[in-house]
């Protein structure tokens, strides 16, 4: 998803109205302020980790500033992600990066919707208005280093030869005579390309595959290897790896995607016996084990639609089958089946966008689902996904919701404050598969790719803030009695002061639960000295954050609401000047 970067309120119109436009993610840097935007403090920060992360970018400011950010990353222009900077008036817009990966489109797309001036300096686009090494969606180059030459040669009066017709290059106005001529090619088999011959394949076939359970992901990917050399089918064709839905979490099947860059694509036992007409070699067999009469077959054809036709039928190798079916045009992959659905269960840190790491911004932005408690979801920033608000009490509704939508192939971010597997719903969603894992209606579910992003825990933020009282051994304890009983919480409170850990109390107070930490306090003063250091941070990384330190003998509930986590110094815990550390014994080693 492109990121569009606003600098100052001048531009911040236009970087809503571009949003808008491009789909993309808003940025804002503070002071500036808007609605579904993620603030940030520091262009600095911002561009860099952005293209890091292959993000595409536009940005409202100087080209020298991008310039200066940008150029020390600079390696291989075509990993880098496309950067266009825009004025903020919308009067011109500049492909500074990527041009030929998608910046010039991106321009392009600005200029259209804006009508800010194109600035294009690429020959090609230039001439032609379109670039020989960028193909539309659907098409790869195979001699990318060959195209540079090829487009000198036409711009100096080279013919242009086709010897397949490519549609998308027949409205180009190139010379159709001429010496020295450049030949083009669009083939599902391997070509040899040359300065003087661009060949391209269209992604028209779809490898259609079935396995057994757990089958070797290295062998999948050799007996694909084999059968593609074997039968002279270019890899660069294939549009994507087509299996039943019960396949969805099956390694092999992922790998093989993996190694041709493809995406897979599964389809229900309903919508493959659909095909079963046009199946080469129906099993009986197959259809008694998953309600349909072949997998590789079926899901081939499925994905290359009513008029696709089989090119080659089931090959089978061991606990693999594999078949190809090509369509008349190229497909799109993301019009058939459905995708094996992706649940990040993603801790964004204390609050503030500069507290979290490049990939649980990643994942929000590739999410098409945002899950969790409304001040999260509120405070995760902007991005187009859908949002499914839910209230402070209801952990266990808002996870079922978020693995039954990625169960249904959706791409779900689950939202979490702090550290997803702290006090927080990492450990709950595992909790919800386990018991239910015999439960109806839940096979989605259990097949649903599933990765779990950390944050930063408030603890580590409340120990940053004042120094470093966490630097020796501690330890987290919830005084909440809602899932754990109060006998319990005491005896945990009880060790922890004789055995002189920092401890860190979670969930201290409540509206309804005000006494808990009163008692919690007591017990540590049988331990511990009234002087010992005490931090209370209250909203960190927000606009009303507070941190005070305090003292074990004077902290007093009236100061602990809901949204504090107060840190209770060891014995060892110290104060100098206004901070609090804890030594890990340095000093008694001099």
């Amino acid at each position: 998803m492109t990121a569009i970067v606003v600098m100052t309120h001048r531009g911040l119109g236009l970087g809503r109205r571009l949003a808008n436009v491009l789909d993309g993610n808003l940025y804002v840097r503070e002071p500036v302020t808007a609605k579904n935007a993620t603030p940030f403090q520091a262009a600095k920060d911002l561009l860099p980790r952005l293209f890091a992360a292959g993000e595409p970018m536009v940005v409202m400011a100087s080209t020298g500033i991008v310039v200066r950010l940008l150029g020390p990353l600079l390696g291989n222009k075509r990993e880098e992600p496309p950067v266009v900077v825009v004025a903020e008036d919308g009067s011109s817009a500049i492909p500074l990066l990527g041009g030929h990966r998608g910046a010039n489109e991106l321009a392009r797309n600005i200029s259209i919707n804006v009508g800010s001036f194109l600035a294009l300096t690429t020959a090609g686009d230039i001439a032609f208005g379109s670039a020989l090494d960028e193909p539309p969606p659907g098409w790869t180059i195979a001699n990318p280093e060959d195209s540079g030459p090829a487009m000198l040669a036409l711009l100096n009066g080279a013919a242009a030869e086709f010897e397949t017709p490519i549609p998308w290059l027949s409205g180009l106005p190139l010379a159709t005579s001429g010496t020295n001529s450049v030949r083009f090619v669009a083939s599902t088999e391997p070509e040899t390309g040359s300065p003087r011959r661009l060949v391209y394949h269209p992604q028209r076939l779809v490898l259609g595959m079935g396995c057994e359970r757990d089958a070797s992901p290295a062998e999948a990917i050799s007996f694909a290897e084999n059968i593609l050399s074997a039968n002279n089918i270019a890899p660069e064709s294939i549009a994507m790896i087509a299996s039943i839905d019960l396949k969805t979490d099956e390694s092999a099947v992922h790998a093989v995607a993996t190694r041709y860059d493809r995406p897979a694509r599964f389809f229900s036992a309903e919508r493959l016996h659909q095909e079963t007409h046009r199946l080469a070699n129906p099993s009986e067999t197959v259809f008694r084990e998953v309600g349909c009469y072949g997998v590789a077959e079926g899901a081939a054809l499925a994905g290359a639609g009513p008029f696709g036709s089989l090119v080659l039928p089931k090959n089978i190798n061991g606990r693999f089958t594999l078949a190809i079916a090509e369509a008349p045009d190229v497909v799109d992959p993301q019009t058939v089946g459905r995708s094996r659905g992706k649940l990040s269960i993603v801790g964004i840190g204390p609050g503030s966008s500069d507290m979290r790491s490049p990939e649980v911004t990643a994942a929000l932005n590739a999410a098409e689902d945002w899950v969790g408690y409304s001040l999260y979801l509120d405070l995760a920033g902007a991005g187009k996904a859908e949002r499914h608000s839910y209230g402070l009490g209801d952990e266990e509704a808002r996870t079922e919701h978020a693995l039954r939508l990625a169960g249904q192939g959706r791409n779900v971010a689950l939202v979490c404050s702090g550290d997803a597997g702290i006090y927080a719903m990492a450990s709950l969603a595992f909790e919800l598969l386990d018991r239910n894992s015999e439960t109806p209606g839940w096979d989605g579910a259990q097949r649903t790719e599933i990765e779990v992003l950390p944050g930063i825990s408030a603890m580590q933020a409340a120990s940053a803030k004042v120094g470093a009282m966490l630097g020796h051994d501690f330890c987290a304890i919830s005084l909440s009695d809602l899932m754990t009983p109060w006998e319990t919480i005491w005896e945990r409170v009880q060790a922890a002061a004789a055995s002189d850990f920092v401890i860190a109390f979670y969930n201290p107070v409540s509206r309804r639960r005000q006494w808990q930490f009163a008692e919690a306090r007591d017990i540590l003063l049988q331990k511990r000295r009234p002087e010992t250091p005490v931090a209370l941070a209250t909203n960190i990384g927000r606009a009303d954050e507070r941190i005070r330190l305090t003292t074990l003998g004077e902290v007093s509930t009236d100061e602990i609401d809901m949204l504090t986590v107060v840190l209770i110094g060891s014995s060892q815990t110290r104060r100098v000047g206004p901070w609090a550390y804890t030594p890990r014994g340095y000093g008694d080693r001099a």
